[in-house]
């Protein structure tokens, strides 16, 4: 059998596929996708969201996590219907009309991303940490990144820019709190 040119191409010879709806990052996304897809390849092949990485495809390296209705979330172990009637954050939906998430700037400020492959994987998970925990300890950070490898950093500056963010965070909340 002759390759698929486009992934187009693909859907079209495939022979089982499903319309799936998906809100992700507050959009909503109808997908023609073949019923064996993953969540992480709807997004990647059907959406173009490439920020989450395809990386190990059995849930061991993290790169492909995203946040699904507030809890990180493998991509590559989720069948994507799984992912109906949920919200989905990939790292494309972390920034906002006001500029990159404190995580982002954290990243960025203390050299926390060097390849940056696992990077979207490890901001998805600290975000989820950092809304469910302010003031995160050293270790609390690590147990969040527990699944989330790199290969590139000793996690130092990783932590470091969780912690960082984690500041800026607080500070946005105190100074939102204090001009009601």
């Amino acid at each position: 059998m002759q390759q698929p040119e486009t992934v187009a191409t693909f859907f079209a010879m495939s022979s089982t596929s499903q319309i799936t709806r998906l809100t992700v990052n507050g959009d909503v996304y109808e997908v023609g996708v073949p019923t064996h897809f993953t969540l992480l390849e709807a997004l990647r092949y059907a959406i173009g969201l490439t920020g989450s990485k395809q990386g190990c495809d059995k849930g061991d390296c993290g790169a492909c996590t995203v946040v699904m209705d507030g809890q990180p979330t493998l991509a590559c172990l989720t069948p994507v219907w799984e992912a109906e009637g949920k919200a989905v954050t990939t790292v494309e939906g972390l920034a906002g009309p006001e500029g990159p998430h404190p995580l982002q700037d954290a990243f960025d400020v203390n050299g926390a991303a060097q390849c940056g492959f696992c990077t979207p994987g490890i901001l998805c998970s600290a975000v989820v940490l950092l809304e469910q925990n302010a003031t995160p300890t050293r270790a609390e950070i690590q147990d969040a990144l527990a699944g989330n490898l790199c290969r590139c950093t000793g996690y130092a500056k990783i932590y470091d820019a969780i912690e960082a963010a984690a500041v800026q965070c607080r500070a946005d909340v105190a100074n939102r709190e204090g001009a009601e």
